[in-house]
């Protein structure tokens, strides 16, 4: 693997750790595709550094986990705004 593509995927593993931010968020900031991201802290990051992984790995989970509650709260927000343009 290529050592820019490593130091890349430190990178952004590190900021995730820092931030808790979602693979997308992380993506925006980053001008990367969410796959890319997803790849690097999924796959790659794995075999370069396995502590950092887990890490990583936890706060992934902890997104997934509450997925459903921010899929409501936007689904809610989304009607209230259009109820308030009636």
């Amino acid at each position: 693997m290529y050592e820019s593509i490593q130091n890349r995927v430190i990178k952004v593993a590190n900021y995730m750790l820092e931030s808790k931010l979602t693979i997308r968020e992380i993506a925006k900031i980053f001008q990367m595709s969410k796959s890319t991201i997803h790849k690097d802290i999924s796959e790659r990051l794995k075999f370069i550094d396995y502590s950092l992984y887990e890490q990583v790995n936890q706060i992934i989970k902890e997104h997934i986990e509450t997925r459903h509650i921010k899929g409501g709260e936007s689904t809610k927000i989304k009607y209230l705004k259009l109820k308030e343009r009636r």
